[in-house]
């Protein structure tokens, strides 16, 4: 099933950076910034992440949480984090469960091999848990700031 606008957000439970289990329920009553990328200190990876932290007081002026999912470890991301003063959290998806609910695990080739990877993606979930934006195929350039845009219409 693919995911469209109006639908509502498949809930998750998964392991954030500081190692603490998290679920989207929890964050109820705010709106929330789902983004999936495919590793850590890659470099659109890193521009994506630097692009959101430094976007980051005016999503938090909208009282927007920024949730950042890769299938990276936490302790992979607790140095991603520190070396980039990321101020928001990222998630494992350790068996890729959550990225498949939400649609954005694509066949990827590198070197000859054919394997499943994320595709960048971003969803954008009211405070209700439903969708009220998609982003598939990302190009990091302007990301962030069509995101803060989109999310500036649901106030």
């Amino acid at each position: 099933m693919v995911l469209k606008l109006g639908d509502k957000a498949p809930e998750f439970r998964l392991t954030a950076d500081n190692n603490e289990a998290l679920c989207l329920e929890q964050f109820r009553g705010k709106k929330v910034i789902l983004y999936f990328y495919p590793k850590d200190n890659t470099p659109g990876c890193t521009k994506e992440a630097c692009d959101f932290r430094d976007r980051f007081p005016r999503f938090n002026q909208q009282q927007a949480i920024i949730l950042g999912i890769s299938k990276d470890s936490p302790a992979t991301h607790q140095k991603f984090k520190q070396k980039y003063s990321l101020p928001f959290t990222l998630l494992t998806d350790k068996d890729a469960a959550v990225c498949e609910a939400y649609g954005v695990l694509n066949p990827k080739s590198l070197f000859g091999k054919t394997f499943l990877g994320i595709q960048r993606s971003t969803f954008l979930i009211d405070e209700n848990g439903f969708i009220q934006g998609i982003w598939r195929q990302v190009k990091v350039p302007q990301h962030a700031e069509a995101v803060y845009d989109q999310l500036a219409k649901l106030t």
